[in-house]
This record gives C-alpha cells, sequence and structure tokens, in this order.
C-alpha cells in the first residue's frame, strides 16, 4: 500500500458527540415553545446555524451564540434575559461533558500506530476540541492534530503539504461524506466512512460514490483488514 498516513475524524468517529447536540437543542426547543412549536424552533435553529458558520465555524460556542440568535427572533426581542441564561448555561454544560470514546477506538488506534503516522483532522472550536484530546486518553497514538475551520479540498490540500506528503499516500477516516470523505477523493486520497447514527442536517449528502479509493464499513474495527489488505 502507498499510504503512509491516516486521519481520523474526532466527534462521533472517535468520541460521542452529535447526540450531545441533539439534547441540548431539545432542551432549547422546549425552552422557546411558548413562541413557536418545538420543530419550528428547531428549524430556524438551523437556518441560523448555517448562516452563521462563516463568522463562528463550527462548535459549541457558535452554537450557544447560535441559540441566542434564534431566540431573539422567535420572540421578537422580547425574552428574559433569565432564559439567555439558561441558554448560556447550556452552551457551558455541553463544553463540560466528559468524553465518551467509541467502542474499539483505542484497539484500532493501537493496532495502527506501529505501521502508519496518524493524526487527527477535525472541525470545530480549538479549545473545546484540545480539551477533548487531552481528555480522551487516546492522543498520544497521534502524530500530529489539525483542526481545521472547515473541510474543503483546499483545506486538506494544506495539510497534505504541512505532512509533506502526496495525495495517494493519505487516508482519511469519519463520518461525514460530505466532510471527510468527497473532499479527500476530490483530491485524489483514500477515504474510509463509518456512518454513525445521528449525523448533524447540515453534513448531510445524498450521493453514491462510485471510486476505487472508497470503502464504508460498519464500525472502527472494520477498517483493519481493509488496511492490512494488499490494497484497499
Amino acid at each position: 500500500m502507498s499510504i503512509k498516513v491516516i486521519a481520523f475524524d474526532a466527534d462521533d468517529t472517535l468520541w460521542i458527540n452529535e447526540p450531545y447536540f441533539r439534547e441540548t437543542e431539545a432542551e432549547f426547543c422546549q425552552l422557546m415553545e411558548s413562541y413557536l412549536p418545538q420543530h419550528t424552533v428547531a428549524r430556524e435553529l438551523l437556518q441560523t446555524e448555517i448562516k452563521n458558520l462563516s463568522l463562528y465555524g463550527y462548535g459549541i460556542k457558535g452554537f450557544m451564540l447560535s441559540m441566542i440568535e434564534t431566540a431573539l427572533t422567535v420572540s421578537n426581542k422580547t425574552i428574559d434575559i433569565s432564559a439567555v441564561e439558561k441558554i448560556i448555561e447550556y452552551g457551558k454544560a455541553l463544553l463540560a461533558r466528559p468524553v465518551e470514546i467509541l467502542e474499539g477506538v483505542p484497539e484500532v488506534l493501537s493496532a495502527l500506530k506501529d505501521h502508519y503516522r496518524l493524526v487527527v483532522a477535525t472541525k470545530g472550536d480549538l479549545l473545546d476540541q484540545e480539551r477533548k484530546l487531552r481528555n480522551s486518553g487516546v492522543l498520544h497514538y497521534f502524530h500530529h492534530v489539525e483542526v481545521m475551520s472547515d473541510k474543503q479540498e483546499g483545506d486538506y490540500r494544506k495539510l497534505l503539504k504541512h505532512l509533506d506528503i502526496t495525495p495517494d499516500q493519505f487516508l482519511m477516516i469519519g463520518n461525514s461524506l460530505k466532510s471527510d470523505v468527497l473532499p479527500v477523493l476530490g483530491i485524489g486520497g483514500s477515504a474510509i466512512h463509518i456512518p454513525y447514527h445521528i449525523t448533524w442536517e447540515h453534513e448531510h449528502v445524498d450521493v453514491h460514490i462510485d471510486n476505487p479509493n472508497f470503502r464504508q464499513v460498519g464500525n472502527i474495527a472494520d477498517v483493519l483488514p481493509l488496511l492490512y489488505a494488499p490494497s484497499l
């Protein structure tokens, strides 16, 4: 195999993330249901989050600010300050959640570390992702950590340049077709998709991938037979 570097997405690939956001979103929608039905609040929040991505990026802090903005919008700026304080508490509670590593992750990283350079390539807030990595118990497996503002083809090209490798030497493993698979295949790299049972709506894409450098597996342990095989 020509693969030298394996990059792992973090949220919902190494540890649980999206279910926590969904729980917080449900609390927020319940808080705002005196103004609008919960499903309408949820739709307004999603639209606000997407609009704000170019300003705040990905992560909990941007999510918290988008909740506050949504609360102002759906209440026509009549929301009580105590509700704003509650939203800030929701965000802080998310930031304080313990890191829950997904099943099989330590074993897979341990099996791969002596054969490949392992890196983390993830989106999100820098401080929060660094905290999660410190508390995860798996940081020592990784040669490099890259917290990316986005995951477009250009972002991956910059990462490969930093790692001093060519696309054919790079493999990305993650739960998002939109962020972890399609842009990597687009620059000539390889990708393994591990679907997670909950995915943020903004990351959904409806696409059929026919590419020899692409595989989809059921869980992270399933990557090992592929990586020890003669070809991906």
